[in-house]
């Protein structure tokens, strides 16, 4: 077994505390993405796992064993940076080879290794081949081929795709993923692309200075926010936050917004959001919840009208940015049989079934 148990985490750097008392528990076998801005002490986690950053406080354990005075090279893990950290006179096979050669592992034992990592990775026709006479994309399956012929207890990847251009670093996630489900061990991945962290993750940890915000499935995250941080991070672009006034007409309930703008409530949030009556609260709801009138759009949907600042074509669809009195709010319309036109008047409509309201002093979703 190979869970990875955080309890209470310290880590301070003089007066600084980087990582501020995280709880954290990683299943067997699980991919977990650690995800946050920069400062957001995801890395900082992360090298006190690998045991290049000693903890201030609290303790990590790896399979039930405690790690905080073991060795890094004791510690069974095996890490993916972000550079490669190839040696560039060494072959493929060679760089993959090294760390095992080191440890005095049979020859036999050291070419079955490199040779299934390379099947597995599909680099097997590279292995005679020098670091210069790759791509970024085959340098970095070596790198992870160099993880995989250790056979660790876990994995830790550190912003291993931030260096590969847009198209490849689609391909490497599926790519990854894919390794993973062949592999089957515990992986630990620090990124700061949320689509990242989305696609790969069975669970994600966003963190936001120095301690976790919320932990969960990507679809528990996206979808069930527990605070506006959460909110507005997951997801691209991000989720629309307006003020509006929660206002009671007679059992039911609508949020007021400025431009004369009223969304019904959908009763089946009445119970959960009364207590919430006459207060101003933070309305949040996706772009893709805002939308053109659809012949099913019925029930929760609420239409009102609105003025495109900004159209944005992306083929089959386009978004639209546009003002809800100081609120910028986007939203994305169907464009296949028209294009928005920026300054013309554009009927929409508010899937309210997808809304969130947020506290707007304690940032909490309620």
């Amino acid at each position: 077994m190979a869970e990875v148990a955080l309890r209470n985490v310290v880590k301070r750097y003089g007066s600084y505390e980087a990582v501020r008392g995280i709880s954290l528990e990683i299943p067997d076998t699980k991919f977990v993405a650690l995800v946050g801005p920069s400062g957001c002490g995801k890395t900082t986690t992360l090298r006190m796992i690998a045991g290049l950053e000693d903890l201030s406080a609290g303790e990590i354990s790896i399979g039930g064993r405690i790690i905080n005075d073991v060795a890094p090279k004791n510690r069974d893990i095996a890490m993916v940076f972000q550079s490669y950290a190839l040696y560039p006179h060494m072959t493929v096979a060679q760089n993959m080879s090294f760390g095992l050669k080191l440890r005095g592992m049979a020859k036999s034992d050291v070419k079955r290794r490199v040779e299934d990592a390379a099947r597995i990775l599909d680099i097997a026709e590279l292995l005679n081949r020098r670091p210069g006479a790759l791509s970024g994309g085959q340098r970095q399956r070596v790198a992870m081929g160099r993880a995989i012929v250790r056979n660790p207890k876990v994995f830790l990847f550190d912003e291993p795709l931030s260096n590969l251009d847009a198209k490849l670093r689609v391909q490497m996630r599926t790519e990854i993923k894919r390794i993973h489900q062949q592999v089957q061990t515990t992986t630990i991945y620090v990124t700061h692309d949320q689509i990242e962290a989305m696609t790969l993750a069975d669970y994600i940890v966003v963190m936001n200075r120095g301690h976790i915000e919320q932990m969960g499935t990507p679809h528990e995250v996206y979808h069930a926010p527990k605070t506006r941080f959460v909110a507005g991070f997951m997801g691209s672009p991000a989720m629309n936050f307006i003020p509006c006034t929660l206002e009671q007409n007679a059992s039911a309930l609508s949020l007021r917004l400025s431009d004369g703008v009223s969304l019904p409530v959908p009763a089946s949030r009445l119970q959960r959001y009364q207590p919430l009556a006459g207060k101003s609260v933070i309305f949040g709801l996706r772009p893709e919840h805002i939308t053109e009138p659809r012949s099913e759009a019925r029930g929760t949907f609420s239409e009102f009208m609105a003025v495109p600042d900004v159209v944005e074509p992306m083929g089959t669809e386009a978004m639209v940015f546009f003002k809800l009195g100081d609120a910028a709010v986007s939203g994305r319309v169907d464009s296949s049989a028209s294009v928005p036109v920026a300054g013309e008047k554009l009927r929409l409509v508010a899937n309210m079934a997808h809304m969130h309201l947020i506290d707007p002093e304690s940032g909490a979703v309620v």
